[in-house]
């Protein structure tokens, strides 16, 4: 289990090796490299999703390691509770951002109207978190919209075996 401890609460997840273990892998390899730590929710969407792991709260993105080939053929669908990795319009593109889903999001699903967005995680435990940060005002900052007024900020996130 991963835990996401954020400036709003902690926030409990199990990642899906069987079904992404590409993306798991990454994932708790940035964990294990203390990546997160630092890095702010950057695009806070209500009744769609929260995204963050790759920008500081200036906004600067941190440096990641290659891209990884996009799972998002597993079987697993983005509904409410999962986390799938964070892409650019390359299919395979996807480094160390992630997003939460806030509800069902076909439509982002492989096949749906493109390859889609690899869901390899689930969160178990603080969904009342995330909902908060998915209340909190926003802005428009650094060329980006829908950036939290106040800093989301992941204070760090750990392990549990």
């Amino acid at each position: 289990m991963i835990t996401i401890k954020t400036n709003h609460g902690d926030i409990n997840v199990e990642l899906f090796d069987d079904k992404a273990p590409l993306s798991c892998e990454n994932f708790r390899q940035y964990v294990r490299d203390g990546h997160f730590a630092g890095t702010i929710f950057h695009r806070v969407i209500p009744n769609f999703m929260i995204q963050g792991g790759g920008m500081d709260e200036s906004m600067n993105s941190k440096p990641t390691r290659d891209p990884i080939k996009n799972e998002a053929d597993n079987g697993k669908s983005n509904e409410r509770g999962t986390l799938a990795m964070a892409r650019t319009g390359v299919v395979d593109s996807a480094t160390s951002q992630f997003f939460i889903n806030l509800r069902n999001n076909d439509f982002l699903n492989h096949g749906t109207r493109d390859f889609g967005y690899a869901v390899f995680g689930q969160v178990t435990d603080g969904m009342d978190v995330v909902d908060a940060i998915a209340s909190v005002p926003t802005g428009s900052r650094g060329g980006h919209s829908d950036v939290p007024v106040e800093a989301v900020t992941i204070l760090e996130m750990t392990i549990a075996d």
